[in-house]
């Protein structure tokens, strides 16, 4: 009996030690386990390394869980500030040279708009040939330009601005009303669509004019166009009611529509008008102008000062010069 219990103590102390010996192994691996499962939870072994690649779901946790997502924790941010800092500095530097470059070409632009205004002017007046370039040469060739009559004058010159008015006859004003010569005449501006069998053609300075009693023609927009008569056109006979203007002791202009005449060797030629010259009818297309207290009647280029002779109102052609 003895010999049992002293076995029996022995049984129990060899557990005893045992298990003192085995709690500490025990807690050691639940520690680890525990550890092990926060820092590699199962859903990401799996979600990162899928079991039917082949390997083992452990085996595959350390690579996939640790490294692969941590990667691209880190790669994917970067990259995307990457992007848009990339983007926004591009676009930045894009927009400014877009600013450059639009202000630039308004730059561009504008010289362009002055550069195609003068190339415009310059076309209309060099390429294209209608009526108002060639009503232009008209009025430079004739209005503008007033011949100076050689007598001299007794009259002081009205003055305004910087301009001087000479005349013979004292100012007189009376309303201008303008004067019809009959259904054959026409003012400038005027279009036909065609012409009377009476037509003739004159050519002067290359340019080419149909005539037809005493009013001139250019072909236009599939008709004709009244236009001022040109300087050195000749015509052989005058138009029916022309009147006689005494220009000097030597020089007689006559005069109808508007247009005078003087007489040449092949018949009358086309004159711009010469100061003095007085006329008692003026065409439509001229109007009244006010020159400081006074008022001229302007025709194209050529100033009418209002005049009375014989107790007939009328119109001296008025020499302007410049102070």
């Amino acid at each position: 009996m003895k010999i049992s219990i002293n076995k029996l103590i022995q049984s129990v102390l060899a557990i005893g030690i045992m298990a003192m010996l085995y709690m500490p192994i025990e807690a050691n691996a639940q520690r680890l386990n525990h550890n092990r499962g926060a820092a590699r939870p199962a859903a990401n072994r799996t979600a990162a390394r899928p079991a039917a690649s082949g390997r083992s779901i452990n085996g595959g946790a350390r690579t996939s869980a640790s490294r692969p997502n941590n990667l691209n924790q880190r790669s994917i941010p970067n990259r995307n500030n990457q992007t848009i800092r990339n983007q926004s500095n591009s676009n930045n530097r894009n927009i400014g040279n877009n600013r450059g470059s639009n202000n630039n070409l308004s730059k561009i632009k504008s010289n362009n708009r002055g550069s195609n205004n003068r190339v415009n002017i310059d076309n209309s007046k060099n390429v294209n040939i209608n009526v108002n370039n060639r009503n232009n040469i008209n009025v430079r060739n004739r209005s503008s330009v007033v011949v100076r009559n050689p007598r001299p004058y007794v009259r002081p010159p009205y003055r305004y601005g910087r301009y001087r008015y000479y005349c013979y006859h004292p100012y007189f004003y009376h309303p201008f009303r303008p004067f019809y010569w009959g259904p054959v005449w026409h003012p400038w501006g005027f279009f036909v669509a065609t012409l009377a069998a009476t037509a003739i053609v004159i050519s002067v300075e290359n340019q080419k004019y149909h005539y037809d009693q005493g009013v001139y023609y250019v072909e236009s927009n599939g008709g004709y166009t009244v236009v001022e008569a040109p300087v050195g056109a000749t015509i052989k006979v005058l138009p029916d009611n022309s009147e006689n203007v005494v220009i000097n002791e030597t020089t007689n202009n006559y005069y109808y529509g508007g247009t005078y005449y003087e007489k040449s060797d092949d018949g009358y030629t086309v004159v711009p008008p010469t100061s003095g010259a007085v006329v008692e009818h003026l065409p439509e297309g001229a109007e009244e102008v006010k020159v400081g207290d006074q008022t001229y009647v302007k025709y194209g280029d050529t100033y009418y000062q209002p005049v009375q002779l014989d107790g007939k109102d009328k119109y001296e052609v008025a020499d302007v010069q410049e102070e």
